[in-house]
């Protein structure tokens, strides 16, 4: 076991606890620092909900990193705040690493980050499957309108049968919107139920889509126009924020469904809510949106043949673990004075500031 050493300070984001302190994901991988005495876990518990706070839901999704948690901690892991500039306005003397609790790090200033050494490590991975089956039973739960049939029972209306008919998987058209991994997987998913599954992904290389079974659609109309399922998988940038609207809604067969799984941002909401409420498109299957959360009256929760979910389906106890691993071996390497895996601004690497920072931790390692 390694001495005390040189301490150093983690501090996970406050909306890792309730309004009674107690951990609102149950499994942080915490246990994975049992045997490392030099780490200090603590929480950024003013970013907390607090008893009888009734708007903190209301701004959870805006929850800033401020330059007074930069200046307390050698690390933090982020769960759903922003990091933006202002964070190091007090400079970064302690701050070494952020851990970005899953693959996105569209909150994450990375240039700000880079600017005062400190490096930002992603778990890119661990989220894939939960996220790619989050689509697939999206898509089928829309494909045989499974929501709109259990309300049916729950109103005692089986005389509706008839006017809620699904379909079947076999022999329809997926259009996967970036093919990257959680792309691929849903691909490999939807492959063994008959699906032709096709694919927009600028980067994607044509030998390895093949080999999925996916042929590559030319342009996002291509991609539009032939689905009955549009299922959502690329990032989150300037590039992409707003890209898809109501110019694709309407090269959409009126039955097909919309997916996404994504960020909400990339699609203009006001665009999709009137292609919903015109027939244009036959349903939907969201777990995110443009501004979260969305109040109990937003015009998307009137529709029948919309399902909803609170940017949460593919957080599943297992994927929680492996990310909070992930979270927690990173971490642990950082304190030991060794580089985290899946640094994501590698700039970072080579300024002499963190690689400074990184040294004062060398003495942790083991002898």
């Amino acid at each position: 076991m390694e001495g005390a050493g040189a301490p150093f300070t983690v501090n996970y984001t406050g909306d890792y606890l309730d309004a009674s302190g107690s951990l609102t994901v149950p499994d942080i991988a915490l246990d994975l620092y049992d045997g490392h005495p030099f780490i200090r876990q603590g929480f950024l518990r003013d970013q907390s909900p607090k008893p009888g706070d009734t708007t903190y839901w209301d701004r959870l999704y805006s929850l800033e990193i401020t330059p007074q948690h930069v200046a307390t901690s050698e690390a933090i892991v982020i769960f759903r705040p922003w990091v933006k500039a202002s964070a190091f306005a007090g400079g970064a003397e302690r701050l070494t690493v952020i851990g970005r609790a899953g693959a996105g790090v569209d909150k994450i200033d990375l240039a700000a980050c880079t600017d005062n050494d400190v490096a930002v490590f992603n778990a890119p991975d661990t989220l894939t499957h939960a996220t790619a089956s989050s689509a697939f039973l999206l898509m089928l739960a829309l494909a045989k309108r499974l929501t709109e049939q259990e309300r049916l029972v729950r109103r005692g209306r089986w005389d509706l049968q008839p006017q809620t008919m699904g379909v079947d998987l076999p022999g329809k058209v997926l259009g996967i919107v970036g093919l990257g991994a959680s792309g691929r997987e849903l691909a490999r998913l939807a492959k063994p139920w008959g699906m032709e599954i096709i694919a927009f992904s600028p980067r994607a290389d044509p030998d390895d889509a093949r080999a999925l079974g996916v042929t590559l659609a030319a342009s996002l109309d291509e991609l539009f126009a032939r689905s009955d399922f549009v299922s959502l998988h690329n990032r989150l940038d300037a590039s992409t924020r707003g890209a898809i609207g109501m110019e694709h809604f309407r090269r959409m067969k009126p039955s097909a469904c919309f997916i996404n799984v994504a960020r909400g941002e990339i699609v203009r909401e006001a665009e999709m809510i009137e292609a919903l409420r015109n027939g244009i498109i036959a349903g939907a299957g969201l777990d995110v949106f443009e501004h979260e959360p969305i109040p109990a009256d937003h015009p998307l929760t009137a529709f029948e043949n919309v399902i909803l979910t609170p940017h949460w389906l593919p957080s599943t106890r297992d994927a929680a673990r492996l990310t909070m691993a992930t979270m927690s071996n990173g971490i642990i390497r950082a304190a030991q004075g060794l580089v985290p895996e899946n640094v994501v601004n590698r700039d970072v690497l080579d300024r002499p500031g963190f690689l400074a920072k990184l040294a004062r931790f060398a003495v942790n390692r083991p002898s």
